[in-house]
C-alpha cells in the first residue's frame, strides 16, 4: 500500500506547480513551500509522536482551503490502533462511512509503491482521493487527520501491486470535495469510474533511479 508521496521533488526534481485551485492562493504557497522544504518534498505517515503532517484540500463551510493534516486517521481523538493510512474503495462504506462523509484531496506530483515511482505523464500535479476525520483540540481549530483512498491498480501500476491511489481527474474535484453530497455508494461508484482514465496514465518513472531514491524515503 502507498506509504509516501510528494509535491515537488521526485526522482525528476520537479518544481512546486500550484495549478490546483486553491494551492495558487498566497496563504496556501506559502504553507506548501514551508511544507516542501521542512520535509523534502515528501509526504511520510505521521507517526504518533511526530508532526509531518502534510497539505490536503477540503472543503468545511465554504469554499476549498489547503490545511497540513495527520495521515493517519484518528478514531476517538487518537491515531487509530489500527491500519489506516490507507483505506480501500470497496471497504469505504463497510469500514470507513463516518470518514467518507468529510473528503479531501491530496495534491502530489509523483508516489511510491513497492519500490517504484509513479507519477502522471509530463510530471503533472494530481489529485488523490483522501477521507478525513477532525481531531478536537485543547484551542483552536480541530486538526484533521486522513487516510489516502486506493483502488485496484491498471496500466503500469497494476505490474507492481494490485492496489493503487485513488488518482481522481479535475473533473471529479468538485463532487469529492462537496460536503452536501453523502458519502454513498453512488458517489464511490462515481468517483471511481471517473478515475479510471487518469489511473491507466499513470507512468513509472526513472525506474533506475528508484531504487537509490526508496532507500532515501525508508
Amino acid at each position: 500500500m502507498c506509504a509516501s508521496y510528494g509535491l515537488g521533488g521526485g526522482p525528476h526534481r520537479v518544481e512546486l506547480t500550484f495549478d490546483l485551485p486553491p494551492m495558487h492562493e498566497p496563504e496556501s504557497r506559502e504553507t506548501i513551500a514551508r511544507w516542501a522544504r521542512e520535509q523534502g518534498s515528501t509526504a511520510r505517515i505521521t507517526g504518533r509522536r511526530a508532526r509531518n503532517l502534510n497539505p490536503l484540500i477540503h472543503r468545511g463551510r465554504g469554499e476549498p482551503v489547503v490545511e497540513l493534516a495527520w495521515w493517519w486517521l484518528h478514531v476517538g481523538g487518537a491515531p487509530a490502533p489500527f491500519s489506516a493510512f490507507n483505506a480501500r474503495d470497496d471497504a469505504l462504506l463497510r469500514s470507513w462511512r463516518a470518514p467518507l462523509q468529510r473528503r479531501a484531496i491530496l495534491p502530489a506530483h509523483w508516489y511510491v509503491e513497492q519500490g517504484g515511482i509513479f507519477a502522471m505523464p509530463g510530471d503533472e500535479l494530481f489529485g488523490i482521493a483522501a477521507i478525513v476525520t477532525p481531531v478536537p483540540q485543547a484551542a483552536g481549530e480541530p486538526l484533521l487527520s486522513y487516510a489516502m483512498v486506493t483502488r485496484a491498480a491498471v496500466g503500469a501500476a497494476a505490474e507492481i501491486h494490485p492496489r493503487m491511489p485513488l488518482v481522481l481527474p479535475r473533473t471529479a474535484h468538485a463532487a469529492w470535495l462537496d460536503p452536501a453530497r453523502p458519502g454513498d455508494a453512488a458517489l464511490v461508484a462515481e468517483t471511481v469510474a471517473a478515475s479510471d482514465g487518469a489511473a491507466a496514465e499513470v507512468l513509472r518513472i526513472d525506474e533506475a533511479a528508484a531504487t537509490g531514491f526508496d532507500a532515501v524515503l525508508f
